[in-house]
């Protein structure tokens, strides 16, 4: 099961910005985005990130995934269109080969939704502790 390493990634990318934030941040979800073609199942991703993730500051957060369907650019209409089929790359408009893969290989870590367990300190405004 490749996606448990693939989760340890994940776990320790998001770790590493996390240590940027500082001592009191927490992270409470992470987003990301699967593309269909990506060979990782998303429910076994899913379940390895919840092992991975046991004992490490990521625990108990949330792995919110985005899939994202095949796309490919078709030169006979001349336009992206996105596929039925991931694994029959055929525009599904006109029916012609479709062999530029535009959206669908993606893996991304794209977002941690992360508060601060930080007592604010007095005299600071709510938008100055937003910026923090």
């Amino acid at each position: 099961m490749h996606e448990l390493s693939i989760a340890l990634g994940i776990v320790d990318a998001a770790c590493e910005e996390l240590t940027k934030l500082g001592g009191s941040a927490r992270v409470t979800a992470l987003r990301l985005k699967l593309g269909a073609l990506s060979g990782v199942v998303s429910e076994a991703l899913m379940f390895s990130f919840d092992v991975a993730a046991a004992g490490s500051p990521l625990e108990g957060a949330r792995l919110d995934i985005e899939e994202i369907p095949v796309a490919a650019f078709c030169e006979a209409c001349g336009g992206e269109r996105t596929l039925r089929n991931p694994h029959h790359l055929q525009c599904p408009s006109c029916g012609a080969p479709a062999s530029t893969v535009v959206r669908g290989r993606e893996l991304e870590l794209v977002a941690l939704e992360v508060i601060d367990d930080a007592p604010d300190c007095p005299g600071t405004s709510e938008s100055a502790a937003e910026e923090r």
